[in-house]
């Protein structure tokens, strides 16, 4: 840490000095959007090769440049656009704002994420993937629905949590250590239908960006990954229709100008519809069943002038799951995010945020003697305001705080009707401050070496009212309560804290290969009880307290990034060391759901993992795609778990290997295909048995000492495009595609559980069950866009 500080201090000098040098500058800024549809273009490259410097565009498009007098020739870059040259005359600061055109406007597809070809090599980013929009939907889909987060599990470095699910860990962390961001507002649970679905909709996003290593100081709260996803602004030049028809939902997303080129609306909607069918089939329960999900984002942006923008944005997402009279589970998410930019001048951009994000879900049996009905959720309301000071060519310097109010709601069961015996049980809210402020600049030493360095120091209070219980821990098995601690309505207790140093270094060899190495230190104050091998919507998020630390991160990682045939393709290895301090698990047999002695049945440790990454990547050309293979473990060490001895998480999977192949057959015919191998989950399971009384009893192995199967699968679909022009040439205002899709083409019964049963006419053997979950899955999607 010591270390840490010194060298970023040492940095601050040699920035003074390089400020003092740079006084007669001047700056060249402004926004780059593509010229079809006004949408700001994230990372576009803006490069001088008489200096062989430049920038990238943020965000919202703003690029900026300080430059000594003089003319220059400028290249703008941005992949599937075509390159934007132009000279300037810099004798003063300028203005200009770059409409950019696609390679091919005829197909007019949504294709605004990207970057310059070698910006791999020359960025200081590393453990950084990028998605297009473009090669996500080219992605054999489950039921027709194309998915964002399961074109994430197919990176390197990330493990799916299990069939059918877009939950997903990241270099040995847990599904709470990733900070998933819709508009800058966190997403509790990013799934519909138990994991079948995630909750982005492909219409409305525009970026898709997950940083597993490498962490900028802006980001915080969690101790793995960063998964940031931003939404479509709008058509700022015409109205336009997008939308899907598929076997079991359909969406329609709309959007268009409000002043045109100044001001713009999107508003998207999603639904399935197989529960409509259930009354008309014969089995009595499925006739009261219920099982769908809906979605609704919204956006609007005004630009007043090029110095002051507004974006007001919203997700709202309800799921609904009910076994007759049996069982009724309901989930959801709602975000709500306003934001402000502001240019305090050409060389700084600030932006201003408001952001409430709720997760509800809830259980019960709605008829009978055991009707209830069961609530809990989190609820967020953040206020984040950061800058970015583009200080000259060779420094860019981002700083800034946030604050957030967390509301936890650990869950209250009621009993429902006259005829209900079900005693209620009531657990109280409890809240909490988090905040956190931060300082890093990316500086470019000279034409091959570049850092990026910062620090970022959080704190977390709780806040009452609340009661804290004191445990006797002398049996690690069993703790029980001895005494109790109040804290009055909002009263401040229990301040933690901590510096969060981050550092990127990267060394270009030549102009086609680079080096780099990163670390960053994480703190996460909030985290998720699961007693189960995946997420699930009842899983409760619940806060640090004086009974729980915080749980710290420190990761090293070091990689060699080269492309080939003309930047045509990129390859990286990368290798990685996460130390991960404070760790969580449970006792056995732990209770999790409605106990206000929850912390009773957590234990803390400590983990650790260590792995080694592969990606291979083309995106331009008719034959695009790529190929991942991650070997990595992750081990936990608990003093009250399996005898204090080292074991696996349950996500320990040391092999990992993906396949995804796009080829453009014609103009108008793509075919794609994915495999993916993993090796099978841990799990604890029984491995010997003995009797007793009369009864077989069995005994466990160690914990997650067994490994279920191994896991594979391919997908195949094909994408056929009706015509896109007329017989003049012009483009068609009405456009349509149609894809057939099939998932797990060779019908692999991959297990999802597997459990043992005694064989009912032989008292002595024991049976194993494979539980899974597809066989092959064909589906059939129609889109359209006018």
């Amino acid at each position: 840490m010591q270390k840490a500080v010194i060298f970023i201090l040492i940095s601050i000098i040699c920035l003074q000095s390089e400020t003092r040098a740079d006084v007669a500058l001047l700056t060249l800024s402004g926004y780059i959007k593509d010229a079809s549809t006004g949408e700001d273009l994230i990372g576009a490259s803006v490069y001088i090769d008489d200096l062989k410097s430049g920038t990238v565009s943020n965000m919202y498009g703003f690029y900026s440049l300080s430059l000594p007098k003089g003319t220059y020739h400028i290249k703008v870059s941005y992949l599937g656009y075509q390159t934007f040259e132009y000279d300037v005359d810099l004798f003063e600061s300028v203005t200009k704002n770059i409409q950019m055109v696609t390679n091919d406007q005829v197909i007019n597809e949504v294709n605004v994420v990207g970057e310059k070809k070698d910006q791999n090599i020359k960025s200081i980013e590393m453990s950084v993937n990028t998605l297009q929009i473009k090669t996500i939907m080219k992605i054999p889909a489950l039921m027709g629905e194309v998915d964002v987060l399961r074109s994430i599990q197919m990176l390197p470095g990330v493990k799916t949590v299990g069939e059918g699910s877009v939950g997903f860990y990241v270099r040995g962390g847990g599904v709470d250590q990733n900070l998933i961001l819709l508009d800058e507002a966190t997403v509790y649970n990013a799934s519909h239908l138990g994991g079948l679905f995630s909750v982005f909709n492909q219409d409305v996003v525009k970026d898709v960006k997950l940083i597993k290593g490498g962490i900028p100081a802006s980001y915080g709260g969690r101790l793995s990954s960063i998964l940031e996803i931003a939404m479509k602004d709008g058509n700022k030049k015409k109205l336009s229709m997008t939308g899907g028809i598929g076997l079991i939902s359909s969406r329609l997303t709309i959007e268009g100008p409000i002043i045109k080129d100044k001001a713009s609306f999107i508003i998207s909607g999603r639904r399935t519809y197989i529960d409509l069918f259930f009354p008309f089939l014969k089995d009595s329960v499925i006739k009261k069943s219920k099982a769908f999900f809906y979605d609704f984002n919204a956006k609007v942006n005004f630009q007043f002038n090029d110095n002051n923008r507004i974006f007001i944005s919203g997700y709202f997402g309800h799921d609904v799951m009910q076994i007759g009279d049996a069982m009724r589970i309901d989930y959801g998410n709602q975000t709500f995010t306003l934001r402000y930019n502001h240019l305090f001048s050409k060389k700084i951009f600030s932006n201003l945020t408001f952001i409430y994000s709720m997760f509800d879900y809830g259980m019960g049996v709605p008829n009978g003697s055991q009707a209830f009905d069961w609530q809990s959720g989190i609820n967020d309301i953040s206020l984040k305001n950061d800058y970015s000071w583009f200080l000259n060519t060779k420094n860019t310097i981002h700083f800034g705080g946030q604050i957030t109010h967390h509301t936890f709601q650990p869950g209250n069961a009621k009993p429902v009707g006259n005829e209900s015996v079900f005693t209620g049980i009531y657990l109280p809210d409890s809240y909490a401050l988090e905040y956190g402020i931060f300082a890093e600049n990316e500086q470019r030493l000279n034409d091959k070496l570049s850092l990026g360095y910062g620090i970022r120091f959080s704190a977390f209070q709780n806040l009452g009212p609340y009661t804290n219980y004191i445990y006797d821990k002398s049996n690690p098995m069993d703790y029980k309560v001895v005494d109790s601690l109040e804290y009055r309505h909002n009263e401040l207790f229990n301040l933690q804290n901590g510096f969060e140093p981050r550092i990127s270094i990267n060394y270009q060899l030549n102009l086609k290969s680079s080096i780099k190495l990163s670390y960053n230190r994480m703190v996460q104050y909030i985290h998720l009880t699961t007693n189960t091998m995946s997420s699930t919507p009842l899983d409760l998020w619940f806060p640090s307290s004086p009974n729980v630390k915080p749980e710290k991160a420190d990761q090293i990682a070091f990689g060699y990034f080269r492309n080939f045939l003309n930047d045509t393709y990129e390859a990286s290895i990368e290798t990685y060391y996460k130390k991960m301090y404070n760790s969580i698990d449970y006792v056995d047999h732990a209770e999790v759901l409605l106990n206000k002695y929850l912390e009773g049945e957590l234990r803390f440790g400590s983990s650790y993992s260590y792995g080694f990454e592969f990606l291979l990547k083309k995106q331009t050309g008719k034959f695009t795609g790529w190929l991942s293979y991650t070997y990595s473990r992750v081990f936990r060490e608990i003093p009250e778990i399996n005898n204090g001895n080292k074991y696996s998480a349950n996500y320990d999977k040391p092999h990992d290997l993906s396949l995804i192949l796009s080829y453009d057959l014609f103009e108008r015919l793509n075919f794609s295909i994915t495999w993916i191998y993993s090796s099978g989950a841990p799990r604890t399971m029984p491995t010997e048995r003995f009797e007793y009384g009369g009864m077989i009893v069995p005994l466990y192995s160690d914990r997650n000492a067994v490994r279920l199967p191994a896991y594979h699968r391919m997908d195949a679909g094909i994408t056929y495009s009706f015509s896109k022009t007329k017989p003049n040439g012009q483009p068609k205002k009405f456009q349509s595609s149609l894809n057939l899709s099939v998932y797990n083409v060779y019908n692999r019964h991959n297990a999802y559980s597997i459990t043992f049963n005694q064989i009912e006419n032989d008292f002595y053997k024991t049976e194993a069950t494979k539980t899974f979950l597809f066989k092959a899955f064909p589906s059939i999607t129609y889109n359209f866009h006018f």
